[in-house]
């Protein structure tokens, strides 16, 4: 029997529609209070008393800064269950070794030709050196250099997450990081999953930890027995993780503060209401994710509502998608769509997939959003596992401002700046009236020394 599905719907027509739309925002926003009631439990349990997330990861971060590894263990059998060794947090090459040739050879081919999308992408968009000429006697260079060691969190809580790996380490090595380390908690589905160390294995990462949440993070940013500080810390991962990289950037670089998964969806007269379902349960499915769809067609709302509760039904992880459809989702009915257009910027979603008849026209638009997937054949799945772009996207509205991960974001930057004499001279007015300008006499005198045979400051005194 299929059970109808309590999603909200907003109706841009109706009084009360702006109040809803921005409690949408809001429920969707970085705000640190996305917490599962496993999470709850055990924050209980390990600390005896109900601290926030945010006191949570002060607290553990604090703790690896000031104890090393003793205290990484010691939150490792806490949170995770799991007694380890020092010895055994590292997972051994044989155990890498041993992974990739006992792993399904079709697995190891599926991986091998993402890793050549990935790095095919990300090796085309990678900033090149550049060398400009400003007249006689100046050059200026901007050069690129990869970062010297990165940090890599892989979840495994509630799956293995090979997709994950492929996302940033493939984008990593595309930029020439000599060393990455990666993190994953010591579960089934993380650090003795054996189809993930065998994907480390293929991939060439020959650094691996069984850590994972706040206690992985401040590990990597602070440097305990056994693990190396980082220079940037990357991937995604539960709440705890987005708060720790946030309390330890500034240390280290990071790539983003990552809320819950979602996808918005524009759908116009020719979308398939089965696909637009599959698509909005394929977010919900992360537990917690977010599911929205923007529509000017009043129709598509109610076939819309009843594929998503025909689906639901049919899928293994159809409870846990119902509840955060129910909670975290919506369809949205748009007066037209200009004001779709506009919806969809201002709520600045990870994924948005245009389902539309034109959607590259509506694409030129759409300026908010981590990822779009153009056109009724291209999920949101195409981008997660297989075609280039990193997976790694901004969440929670940041969209607005931020860009998704990228072999480019395991690069620095450094300026080189040469001047002749001659060039020197040209420049020197210039120079001169700002530094007169800002008071600074030095900044002025380290020019006129170098232009001028006689001291200037002992002409003045003159």
């Amino acid at each position: 029997m299929t059970t109808i599905l309590n999603i909200p719907r907003i109706d841009c027509a109706t009084d009360d529609a702006r109040e809803a739309i921005l409690r949408l925002r809001r429920q969707l926003s970085p705000r640190g209070d996305v917490v599962s009631a496993r999470d709850r439990t055990r924050t209980m349990a390990s600390f005896g008393e109900p601290l926030t997330p945010q006191q949570v990861v002060e607290r553990i971060c604090g703790d690896v800064r000031d104890r090393g590894l003793p205290a990484v263990l010691e939150y490792t059998r806490k949170l995770d269950g799991k007694t380890l060794a020092p010895e055994d947090v590292r997972v051994s090459q044989r155990e890498l070794s041993d992974a990739f040739r006992a792993a399904d050879p079709a697995f190891l081919k599926t991986i091998r030709r993402v890793r050549d999308n990935v790095l095919a992408f990300q090796s085309g968009i990678l900033h090149r050196d550049a060398r400009f000429k400003r007249g006689p006697g100046c050059e200026l260079r901007l050069r690129y250099r990869p970062l010297r060691r990165v940090g890599i969190c892989i979840p495994g809580g509630a799956a293995a997450y090979p997709s994950s790996l492929l996302m940033t380490v493939v984008p990593a090595q595309a930029a020439g990081v000599p060393e990455i380390a990666v993190v994953v908690p010591p579960t089934a589905f993380g650090g003795y999953n054996a189809d993930l160390l065998a994907a480390c294995h293929a991939l060439g990462v020959t650094e691996v930890h069984r850590v994972g949440g706040a206690q992985a993070v401040a590990a990597l940013a602070y440097g305990v027995e056994g693990i190396e500080a980082v220079d940037k810390i990357v991937g995604p991962g539960n709440l705890f993780v987005a708060l720790a990289k946030r309390y330890v950037f500034g240390e280290v670089d990071i790539d983003s503060i990552a809320g819950p998964s979602e996808v918005v969806l524009l759908a116009d007269w020719t979308a398939d209401p089965r696909y637009i379902a599959a698509d909005l349960i394929s977010q919900a499915e992360h537990s917690p994710g977010a599911s929205v769809m923007i529509t000017w067609e009043p129709d598509l709302i109610d076939r819309v509502a009843v594929a998503l509760s025909e689906a639901l039904t049919t899928l293994s992880r159809g409870d846990l998608a119902r509840q955060c459809l129910e909670q975290f989702g919506a369809l949205i009915l748009a007066r037209d769509e200009d004001e779709a257009v506009a919806l969809s910027n201002a709520i600045a979603p990870e994924h948005l997939h245009i389902s539309t008849c034109d959607p590259e026209r509506l694409a030129e638009r759409l300026t908010n959003a981590g990822a779009i997937f153009l056109g009724h054949d291209t999920p949101v799945a195409v981008g997660d596992y297989a075609a280039g772009p990193s997976h790694v996207l901004p969440t929670g509205g940041t969209a607005r401002w931020a860009s998704g991960l990228s072999s480019n974001d395991f690069l620095k930057r450094t300026s080189l700046i040469h001047v002749d004499h001659d060039g020197l001279a040209r420049l020197a007015p210039d120079i001169r009236m700002l530094a007169d300008k800002e008071g600074l006499t030095a900044h002025r005198y380290s020019v006129d020394i170098r232009l001028s045979v006689t001291d200037p400051l002992l002409q003045e005194e003159t």
